[in-house]
């Protein structure tokens, strides 16, 4: 009985085997009685990926551990080569990981220790940046979210609030989804599997100890969605599951963003924005006018209130952690309850 299976696609990744899998091959489970097994799905490679996988199983099999190669002579996309990895495993729970990035030798033991307490739970880590000092924001909110935000701040431009490189789960909750999506080139499948687990019920928890380095470089997959699609998504969902449920509301921030945001809504919602809110001097007391090109006419007219003049529910259209805390200490002057009061739209 294999426990756990590590599922990692690749494409084109020699430069990046054999880290990935030196840091597998340094895991304390094996010293336990955790058995677990790689399955690879290379995505079409066409650089040395084969022949250095094919090395590397039968380093591990040496070690008593099995490494699956399956795939394709042509590129599926990341869905669908994490599904086909998924099929060809047989652990109870499934560890998600990136060829280009590295393991913590205890990512294993403790993310399957946390997994155990309660099957419908997506687990995730902290990460350590490579190269050091990239993405500093990103690493800095998702390292720092506390156990109520891992479920309310989940419509920001960084994604999940768990970043997949460092998802491990129970195989059901993988199979009540019933596998990532890969409709095209660019589909942020991560987001949309990540909001399935939080529409079936399904509960988020993070072990507060960096367990994966998470590679920063100019070729990661991640590049090729775009911020629209997320922003598509992102939209449909605050709709369905948050604007339905409020009889009006106002958007803190009367530029670009906001504006942009109130023009994405559906008629049944837009309808329901009463007012923007900001703190430039220069905005407050004015009428913006959302004008529609394709139907040439206004759409909206919005006044603008100092943002201690209005009364919640709030949709935040505003980049956390840019102000030097000037904006997060302003929120936190209202004395609102996040999720309730207001979210965040970024």
């Amino acid at each position: 009985m294999i426990d756990i299976s590590i599922i990692i696609p690749v494409y084109n990744g020699e430069q990046w085997i054999d880290e990935c899998m030196k840091s597998i091959a340094a895991q304390s489970a094996l010293n336990t009685e955790i058995k677990f097994e790689i399955v690879v799905y290379n995505d079409g490679s066409n650089d040395d990926t084969c022949n250095l996988l094919v090395k590397w199983a039968e380093y591990f099999f040496k070690h008593s551990v099995n490494l699956i190669i399956t795939g394709e002579n042509y590129s599926k996309g990341v869905g669908a080569a994490k599904n086909a990895a998924v099929r060809a495993s047989s652990g109870r729970y499934l560890c998600f990981q990136d060829v280009d990035d590295v393991m913590h030798p205890d990512r294993l033991i403790l993310q399957w220790n946390a997994a155990k307490k309660k099957d419908n739970v997506i687990v995730g880590s902290r990460i350590i940046r490579e190269p050091y000092g990239s993405t500093p924001r990103l690493v800095k909110w998702a390292n720092n979210l506390t156990a109520n935000q891992l479920k309310l701040q989940i419509y920001t431009s960084n994604g999940p609030t768990l970043l997949m490189p460092t998802w491990f789960c129970h195989r059901s909750v993988y199979n009540k989804i019933g596998g990532f999506v890969e409709s095209s080139p660019g589909t942020p499948e991560d987001l949309i599997f990540f909001y399935s687990h939080l529409d079936l019920g399904g509960d988020l928890f993070r072990v507060d100890e960096e367990l994966v380095i998470y590679t920063y470089h100019e070729g990661a997959t991640t590049f090729s969605v775009t911020r629209e699609r997320i922003w598509q998504i992102q939209i449909k969902r605050l709709e369905d599951n948050v604007l339905q449920h409020w009889d009006d509301f106002t958007v803190w921030n009367a530029g670009k963003q906001g504006r942009k945001f109130v023009r994405s809504l559906i008629p049944y919602n837009l309808n329901k924005v009463k007012s923007f809110c900001d703190i430039d001097r220069n905005k407050i007391g004015k009428i913006i006018e959302l004008y529609c090109p394709m139907r040439r006419s206004v759409l909206k007219k919005l006044k603008v209130f100092h943002f201690t003049e209005v009364k919640p529910p709030l949709v935040i259209c505003m980049k956390l952690d840019l102000t030097n805390g000037e904006f997060e200490k302003n929120l936190n002057s209202l004395n609102l309850i996040e999720g309730i009061d207001y979210v965040i739209f970024n």
